[in-house]
C-alpha cells in the first residue's frame, strides 16, 4: 500500500512514518505537490543489491559464452539435460 505524505508533515512524523515503513508501507514524500523521495522498506540483512545481482548474472553469462566441457559446451550441455 503506497501513501502520499508532504514534506513537513514528513518532518513533523518522521518517526511513525519509519515504523510504517519497517512495518512494508511505501511512503511518497511531496513538495507542493510534486513527488521528491520514497521511503521503502531497506533490504534484509544479507540481501545483495539489484546491481550486485545485474553484476553476477553478466558474469554467469561471459563464463557461458566461453567454456566448454571437453567439446560438449555449456549450451549444448543444457540442450542436452532438456532431451531428458
Amino acid at each position: 500500500m503506497a501513501t502520499t505524505v508532504g514534506a513537513f508533515e514528513a518532518k513533523t512524523h518522521f518517526a511513525q512514518l519509519l515504523d510504517r515503513v519497517e512495518a512494508g508501507e511505501l511512503i511518497t514524500i511531496t513538495r507542493h505537490g510534486r513527488p521528491v523521495a520514497h521511503l521503502r522498506p531497506g533490504l534484509p540483512s544479507g540481501a545483495i543489491s539489484r546491481q550486485e545481482a545485474l553484476a553476477a548474472l553478466a558474469a554467469v553469462k561471459q563464463w557461458r559464452s566461453g567454456s566448454s566441457l571437453g567439446r560438449l559446451t555449456v549450451r549444448d550441455a543444457i540442450d542436452e539435460g532438456r532431451q531428458r
